[in-house]
């Protein structure tokens, strides 16, 4: 397999992750009732063996979802708990109350954040669904809360490839800040085929278009 790619197809998936972003920031908006935004500020590749550093040991909140078309592997979205709290209950209101069985989230407000965890997942990969002119079907989203470190063992396991495939991006709500970071774990033999077959002429903007990412 040649994995050399045309450099210039990397600002394609900044491109799709800023047009993903713009769409979940709507439609939080819409379904939690936060003045949110947010922003893509950049995009890396980490070597597998620096993944559980880079994530640390502090507690987060994990919401990851498994690709099940091209470029196959998983998403993961990280994200601040006490911010994901915030946005769970902005959804669910009154109707969140009870006991919090994991010390943090009652079992409406993870299903809240499974469902905002969904709209996020869904906004980044349609995006690239768009530019690649394809389908990339999904598994439903899973909610994960504890030691971030441990949370791709939890999910699974670590996907046999050297690198790890980074966009980090902030959601950024009118009385709190909610810090977010998507891991993308893709079938790197299979990332690097749907990479070569895009046309570095394809117009980002208008093929990822808000209404036609979710």
């Amino acid at each position: 397999m040649d994995y050399r790619v045309d450099v210039r197809k990397l600002e394609l998936f900044n491109e799709m992750a800023k047009e993903g972003a713009s769409n979940v920031s709507n439609h939080l908006n819409q379904m939690a009732g936060l003045n949110t935004e947010i922003e893509v500020s950049k995009i890396n590749f980490l070597d597998m063996e620096d993944v559980k550093t880079h994530l640390g040991e502090h507690e987060q909140v994990g919401i990851y979802i498994q690709l099940q078309e091209p470029p196959h592997g998983y998403v993961l979205f990280m994200l601040d708990p006490k911010g994901s709290k915030r946005l769970a209950q902005g959804m669910v209101g009154d109707m969140g109350g009870g006991e919090a069985a994991d010390g943090l989230f009652t079992d409406m407000e993870r299903s809240a954040m499974q469902e905002i965890g969904n709209i996020m997942t869904s906004g980044f990969i349609d995006g690239w669904a768009n530019v690649l002119d394809t389908t990339i079907d999904m598994s439903t989203p899973s909610f994960i809360f504890g030691p971030a470190s441990d949370i791709v063992d939890k999910m699974g396991g670590w996907p046999d490839e050297e690198i790890a495939f980074v966009i980090d991006s902030r959601i950024v709500a009118t009385d709190t800040d909610v810090d977010v970071t998507v891991y993308t774990f893709p079938n790197l033999a299979d990332l690097v085929g749907l990479i070569q077959g895009i046309d570095t002429d394809t117009d980002v903007q208008a093929d990822s278009t808000a209404s036609d990412v979710i």
